[in-house]
């Protein structure tokens, strides 16, 4: 019962689609009418409003921390599948027909959450891909794949399996950026 009731409300908790109710208040506008259609901070950021895209990062990142936190200190057997289900809450937000984000920010909140260096090596791996490319779908993945290999080199394989499938989902997420980037007609990212 601690399982269906903890998946529902994490799920819910990830469902809250902030990217949606800023531009909704601030800017009287539909984010899925702009740009990409996606709920997320980046698409936010084409919205002309730095702090609606900023303060939609941060918000997707801190409905995650405090959720997974939570369960972390009173549930910890429950902490993977609390973990999965906010992600999926945030891509599959009911609330808009279940299409929302592409689950980044969102997870970087999970990967804090459940170790800082986790957080830590998928900051530095999105940075430095980010630097070298400007595109922030393909730093995404890049970053995302880059915990699993960092489980591999401290032999951590305990945790292996539930970051490969976090990986898998982002990638599942991104699969229209990734024909783009093959197509070389992906659109850089302006974050500042």
């Amino acid at each position: 019962m601690d399982i269906l009731i903890v998946g529902i409300i994490c799920y819910l908790m990830g469902s809250i689609p902030f990217g949606y109710i800023l531009t909704k208040i601030f800017l009287k506008k539909d984010i899925r009418d702009i740009g990409s259609g996606n709920i997320g901070a980046t698409n936010a950021l084409r919205t002309g409003s730095k702090t609606i895209g900023y303060t939609t990062l941060f918000l997707d990142i801190i409905k995650a921390v405090i959720t997974v936190i939570y369960i972390k200190f009173n549930l910890p057997e429950l902490l993977y599948i609390a973990s999965l289900c906010v992600f999926l809450g945030h891509v599959f937000p009911i609330w808009l027909k279940f299409k929302g984000g592409k689950g980044v920010a969102t997870y970087l909140g999970i990967l804090f959450s459940l170790n800082i260096y986790f957080g830590l090596v998928f900051v530095i791996s999105w940075l430095i891909t980010f630097i070298f490319s400007r595109f922030s779908s393909l730093s995404s993945l890049v970053a995302s794949i880059s915990i699993p290999i960092y489980l591999l080199i401290l032999t951590q394989f305990d945790q292996i399996i539930f970051f490969t499938i976090m990986f898998i989902l982002i990638f599942f997420t991104h699969r229209e950026n990734i024909k783009r980037l093959k197509n070389k007609v992906e659109t850089k990212t302006k974050i500042y």
